[in-house]
């Protein structure tokens, strides 16, 4: 559930009938419901976690705040601790106008579809009687959850880093504080940037979504990498010390060879997505890693990561998920491995990160309309000429965002010239089919 705070569906009404609507939905006999609430740094974050906890409470619920704290952290305290379900306040990437709503299950996993459905039912059973109180205070957070999630990361990644400079661009997100904080007790030295949240800079020009700033101050700094959290810091871009700025298909090529080296990657190999650059799936078959493609979304690679017994999956743009470590993409994490294993092999990062990409563009194209793909000639003519240019050379996929109005084209060959040649062709096809928001 994402969108503009204050309007439909994110307006005071609407959270409160969806806090008590999440009580209604927990399966028949749950007696005492117990909840956890974490948010970003947004301006709306405190009362929509207000109303979201007046209406759960209204229900019979108890809730407990965790205060501003990454994704990952609610997903990790949810399935440690005796709550019913996690929920994070947060439009992640987005800018601060919209805001979001995460629901985690008593397993620390995104809930599935199914649970999803009915949690809408229950919203919807209740419109029309909104509630005439105002909105009220958000509940005081608990200052032991967040010293219980630092505590747990230390202990997923024991190794002393022993001085190891990083240079961490928090994104004005979530991870402002607990982000350089982990690393500095894990024997880092931390110089942070971009840590001073006003509930309206989050994602502003920095973080995991505009990571050159920070590629070009760990070049300068002479730090060993940079990372950039998003805003709910669940994702994480990084940069070597020469500053060129490697996504999270690197991070998985790094990790994964590491891992088989150190004899701790299990058959079930690694899990990518359909957005994974083609240029992985060929060094893992060289590696002789098994390596699979899901959907895109977190949900769906630790589903298959589930179905094929890997223990490491994660997406491009930073998503990565420690089957070991954590039921959730932890951006704090990744960076803590990451770390570990550039101090353990007393090597740069640049002589870690050797991936070859296949040339690749990808375009995000904001669309007024949402026309399934196959049914628009246009566009459907525009894709059978470039899949016919390319000859099994290389690839091409669209699909629309799950979050925002967007039609994502992705085009992947071994010339860059005629990647962005059919990139440009399927572009203006699909402008003309769907308009421009």
């Amino acid at each position: 559930m994402r969108g503009v705070a204050g309007q439909p569906p994110l307006d005071p009404p609407t959270v409160r009938r969806l806090g008590a609507a999440l009580v209604r939905a927990l399966p028949h006999g749950t007696e005492s419901p117990q909840f956890l609430i974490g948010r970003d740094t947004r301006e709306s974050g405190g009362w929509i976690e207000a109303e979201l906890a007046h209406g759960a409470c209204g229900e019979g619920a108890a809730v407990t705040s965790a205060g501003v704290v990454p994704t990952p952290a609610v997903a990790f305290l949810t399935r440690t601790g005796t709550y019913d379900a996690g929920v994070v306040i947060s439009a992640s990437h987005n800018p601060y106008e919209d805001n979001g709503i995460k629901i985690f299950g008593a397993d620390g996993r995104k809930w599935p579809d199914a649970e999803e459905e009915l949690l809408e039912r229950k919203i919807l059973e209740g419109r029309g009687s909104a509630p005439s109180e105002a909105t009220p205070a958000p509940p005081d957070p608990d200052p032991g959850l967040i010293a219980t999630y630092v505590s747990r990361l230390g202990a997923g990644v024991p190794n002393d880093l022993g001085g190891l400079p990083i240079l961490v661009d928090a994104g004005n997100g979530a991870a402002f504080q607990i982000g350089p904080r982990v690393l500095q007790r894990a024997g880092a030295h931390v110089t942070a940037i971009h840590v001073a949240p006003d509930g309206r800079n989050i994602n502003a020009g920095c973080g995991a979504l505009h990571p050159g700033g920070m590629a070009e101050k760990t070049r300068e700094s002479g730090a060993a990498f940079g990372v950039a959290f998003d805003g709910d810091a669940d994702r994480a871009i990084f940069a070597d010390e020469n500053g060129r700025v490697l996504d999270g298909d690197d991070v998985l090529f790094v990790v994964a060879r590491d891992w088989k080296r150190r004899g701790i990657l299990p058959e079930g190999g690694v899990v990518g997505t359909v957005m994974s650059n083609y240029g992985l799936e060929a060094a893992f078959r060289r590696e002789a890693i098994a390596f699979a493609r899901s959907a895109v979304g977190d949900r769906n690679v630790a589903k298959l990561m589930d179905e094929t017994g890997a223990a490491l999956g994660g997406e491009t743009s930073g998503h990565t998920l420690f089957a070991p470590l954590s039921p959730a993409g932890d951006g704090i994490l990744t960076a803590l491995v990451l770390a570990s294993i550039v101090k353990d092999s007393g090597r740069p990062l640049s002589r870690l990160a050797t991936l070859e990409k296949m040339p690749q563009t990808l375009r995000n194209i904001r669309v007024a309309r949402r026309v399934p793909l196959e049914q628009s000639e246009g566009i459907a003519g525009a894709v059978a000429r470039a899949e016919q240019a390319l000859r099994a050379r290389g690839r091409v996929f669209l699909r629309y965002s799950g979050t925002e109005p967007l039609l994502r084209i992705l085009v992947e060959g071994p010339e860059g010239r005629e990647v962005h040649e059919i990139a440009d062709e399927l572009e203006a096809a699909a402008r003309s089919a769907l308009g421009v928001a």
